[in-house]
C-alpha cells in the first residue's frame, strides 16, 4: 500500500472516532486530586490531512518557469498530510521540549515525506527572572501579523498563512527580566547566540561563522518597545526596533522598523543581464488591530520592504521568463529558464519580492450566530502594481472536541507582468481537516 493510500486510511479511521466522541458525553463525572496535580510530562499529537485544488494559470511566468518540461492541464489536485509530535518534561529548574513535523505530499510529481525537528531545545532557570535554552527554537520577535522586518532570527512568514508554525534555528539564548515601578514596570534582556556551520543552521547565510543577536524589552508608559540587532557575518548587520501599544481595550496599534546595512540582491537588467546590487536598506511595517463589540476582529498592516524589487525590475524579470519559454519552445534549451530558476531561489521567486504591500483581514466570530464557526476574508495587494489576492475562509472549532475544520479559497488579481498575475495559479481551493491528541 503506498504512502497515500496508507495515510488516507489513518485519517478515515481517525474522522470516525471523532464522530464516535460525543456518545461519550453522558457518562458519569469522577473527581479525583491526581487529574489536578501538575504532571512533569506532556505529550501530544497533531495530525491532518490538506487536499487542494489550484487552478493553473499556462500562461503565466511561474507556470512556464516551473512546469515548462512537465505541462500540466487548467486544474491540478494535490494531497497534503502533517503529523506534528510534541513533548515536553519539567523537573524544578529544568524543562526539556520538543516538536516535530512531518509533512507528507502527493501529486503529479509524485510522493514526498520530510521530517524535521521544528523545536528542540533544554531550558535552565537557576533563578527568578533569569532563563537559559540551548537548542533548536523559534523566537518569534516583531509585533506584526502578516510580515515581521525585524524577526532577525527567524524564518520569514508565509503572509498567505501567517499563523502556521515554523522551523526555529539552533541558538543558545537567555532572558533576564526586571519589574520596576513607575513609568518603566518591565525590561528583559535577550542575547541569543546563532552559529551557522556545516550541518548547523547552514541555510541561514555565509557558513563558519558565530552571530549574535540581541532584544532589549521595555514596557514604558504601557507600551512594548523592542530595540533589537543582528551582527557575525552570515547575514548583513542588522537593527530595528518594535513596538505594540493599546490605545483602547479594543483598539491596538503596532509597527517595525529595520536597517540593514550592505545588502546584496541580483537584478535582471532590461537587457537580460543578471547584475549584482549592494546598498543599505531599510524595511518597515505599520500596522492595526481592532475588535467591535459584535465579535469583528480587523487587521490591516502597510509593509515596506527595502530588500525588494522595484517594479521595472519585476517586469524585466517576467520579460525574461517568457522570452526563456520561447526560446525553449523553438530550440528545446533550457539554459536561459535554468537562470531564471536560480534568480527565483535567489530572491524573486520569495514571498513579498516586491516593495510595498498592504494587508487586510476580516475576523467574524459566529457570523449569523452560527456556533462554533469563524469566517474571515483577507486582501493582499501589491501598492507597485495593483495586483494582488483575495482570500475568503470558514473555519469550525469546538463542534467536536479537538477537531478544527477550514476551508479557504484564494484568488488571484491582476494582468501580465505584475506580480500576483504572473503567479502560477490563478485560484486554489483549500479544505484543512486537524486533529489535536
Amino acid at each position: 500500500m503506498n504512502l497515500l493510500r496508507r495515510y488516507s486510511l489513518f485519517f478515515g479511521l481517525l474522522f470516525c472516532v471523532c464522530l464516535a466522541l460525543p456518545a461519550e458525553a453522558d457518562e458519569t463525572y469522577t473527581f479525583s486530586l491526581d487529574e489536578i496535580e501538575k504532571k512533569p510530562y506532556n505529550f501530544g499529537v497533531y495530525v491532518e490531512l490538506k487536499p487542494i485544488q489550484f487552478g493553473l494559470d499556462n500562461d503565466a511566468a511561474f507556470y512556464k518557469l516551473r512546469l515548462y518540461d512537465d505541462p500540466q492541464g487548467k486544474a491540478l489536485t494535490e494531497w497534503n498530510g502533517r503529523v506534528q509530535l510534541e513533548g515536553g518534561y519539567e523537573k524544578k529548574m529544568f524543562r526539556l521540549y520538543a516538536k516535530t513535523n512531518t509533512d507528507l505530499k502527493y501529486s503529479y510529481a509524485g510522493e514526498s515525506e520530510r521530517s524535521v525537528f521544528y523545536e528542540a531545545y533544554g531550558t535552565l532557570k537557576p533563578i527568578s527572572g533569569l532563563k537559559v535554552d540551548v537548542g533548536k527554537k523559534t523566537v518569534k520577535w516583531g509585533k506584526g501579523y502578516a510580515w515581521n522586518p525585524v524577526a532577525f532570527v527567524d524564518r520569514p512568514k508565509d503572509p498567505d498563512d501567517p499563523e502556521v508554525a515554523m522551523e526555529g534555528y539552533i541558538m543558545a539564548s537567555a532572558d533576564y527580566i526586571k519589574s520596576f515601578d513607575g513609568p518603566l514596570t518591565t525590561f528583559s534582556f535577550t542575547p541569543v547566540l546563532l552559529p551557522v556551520y556545516e550541518h548547523i543552521n547552514e541555510d541561514y547565510g555565509n557558513k563558519d561563522k558565530l552571530n549574535m543577536a540581541g532584544r532589549f524589552y521595555f514596557l514604558l508608559y504601557d507600551t512594548d518597545i523592542d530595540l533589537i540587532f543582528i551582527t557575525g557575518g552570515s547575514r548583513p548587520d542588522r537593527y530595528g526596533i518594535d513596538f505594540s501599544r493599546n490605545i483602547t481595550t479594543s483598539f491596538e496599534i503596532h509597527g517595525e522598523y529595520a536597517y540593514m546595512r550592505h545588502v546584496r540582491k541580483t537584478v535582471l537588467t532590461a537587457a537580460g543581464t543578471p547584475l549584482q546590487l549592494e546598498d543599505n536598506a531599510q524595511s518597515w511595517l505599520i500596522g492595526l488591530r481592532h475588535l467591535t463589540a459584535f465579535d469583528l476582529t480587523t487587521i490591516v498592516e502597510y509593509y515596506h520592504n527595502g530588500t525588494g524589487y522595484t517594479e521595472d525590475e519585476m517586469k524585466n524579470y517576467y520579460h525574461y521568463v517568457h522570452e526563456a519559454y520561447n526560446d525553449y519552445l523553438s530550440t528545446g534549451n533550457a539554459s536561459k529558464l535554468n537562470v531564471a530558476r536560480r534568480l527565483a531561489e535567489g530572491g524573486y521567486g520569495r514571498f513579498s519580492a516586491a516593495e510595498d504591500y498592504i494587508y487586510i483581514r476580516l475576523i467574524q466570530k459566529e457570523p449569523f450566530d452560527i456556533l462554533y464557526f469563524t469566517s474571515a476574508l483577507t486582501c493582499m495587494v501589491n501598492i507597485n502594481d495593483g495586483s494582488g489576492s483575495i482570500t475568503p475562509e470558514i473555519f469550525c472549532t469546538g463542534w467536536l472536541t479537538n477537531l478544527e475544520l477550514r476551508l479557504r479559497a484564494g484568488f488571484i488579481m491582476g494582468s501580465r507582468q505584475t506580480e500576483f498575475g504572473e503567479k502560477q495559479n490563478d485560484y486554489r481551493i483549500e479544505l484543512r481537516a486537524g486533529y489535536y491528541f
